[in-house]
């Protein structure tokens, strides 16, 4: 015999036998078997329900995309409100009418003095040296 190999039993190797399953061993991998099952389907059921395309994580999103567009709206809709009140005003009200050509156009009344006001530039603080 050499020391590299297995000593042998008095019996020669045979495959493994498999041991016979008892109707009370068959219930009980088949229940076990079930239980994972229905386990791993409520874990993906829950998974979609929280991050799927209609989970909780969307609505969220959904809910605050819905604010963000309603607050879009009501600022539109107070821009649309003083537009309208300026065109009455510009429609009715000849003074209005005035100060809106003044400050748009530029336009003056004839015998009148344009007058531009420039900001001079601060002075340098070593003196202007």
């Amino acid at each position: 015999m050499t020391p590299d190999a297995p000593s042998t039993p008095d019996r020669p190797l045979s495959p493994r036998r498999r041991r016979l399953l008892t109707a009370l061993d068959r219930r009980v991998r088949r229940r076990r078997l079930m239980t994972y099952g229905v386990l791993a389907m409520t874990l993906g059921v829950m998974t979609h329900a929280v991050v799927g395309e209609n989970g909780y994580f969307a609505t969220l999103r959904a809910r605050r995309e819905q604010a963000e567009v309603l607050d879009a709206l009501t600022r539109v809709r107070l821009e649309n409100q003083r537009l309208q009140e300026e065109i009455r005003r510009l429609r009715e009200d000849p003074a209005a009418l005035e100060a809106a050509a003044r400050s748009d156009l530029g336009l003056m009344r004839p015998g009148e003095t344009l007058v531009v006001v420039r900001e001079a530039k601060p002075a340098p603080p070593d003196g202007g040296r």
